[in-house]
């Protein structure tokens, strides 16, 4: 049973966000990473092998991971704290970040065909399709929550035009 989401209490939802989503990334995107490279090895010629995948998570690894240690080390402090003058400069930044993944999902999806598995697919690229579709739902709630429900709280021209 998954625990409610404290929509209401800003701090609360930071440590949601990290036991939640961040720890939830960091254990899927590495053994994903070790999937494309065995489908992409062990299936290089055949029709609809999504070449470059684990080079992309590979990447994806590395940039989400300053992003996540830039909100628990900076962000979410502060906004534990109740703000700071200037926090809509690193939440302008976590917001460029999103738009950079929200582009890396949508290369993840033009490359394994919208993870349309070809005809006789072995079991490990059924598996990292699976996998993707979790990471792309759980990366897409998380991104969600952050930019329509924590982070206009701490934003004066949001919250005023928002």
């Amino acid at each position: 049973m998954s625990k409610a989401v404290p929509l209401d209490d800003a701090g609360a939802l930071t440590h949601y966000i990290e036991e939640r989503y961040h720890a939830h990334h960091r254990m899927l995107l590495p053994p994903l990473v070790a999937m494309a490279e065995m489908v992409e090895d062990l299936h290089l010629d055949d029709a609809g092998v999504p070449d470059g995948l684990s080079d992309l998570l590979r990447r994806m690894i590395g940039e989400m991971e300053v992003h996540m240690k830039r909100e628990e080390l900076i962000l979410f402090p502060a906004i534990r704290e109740g703000g700071m003058p200037g926090i809509e400069n690193p939440i302008a930044v976590m917001r460029a970040d999103h738009d950079d993944h929200d582009r890396e999902v949508q290369e993840i999806r033009r490359l394994t065909r919208e993870l349309s598995l070809p005809e006789g697919a072995c079991t490990t690229w059924k598996t990292l399709y699976d996998g993707l579709t979790e990471f792309i739902d759980d990366l897409t709630e998380h991104m969600r929550i952050e930019n329509d429900i924590l982070f206009p709280q701490f934003e004066p021209a949001r919250q005023i035009h928002g």
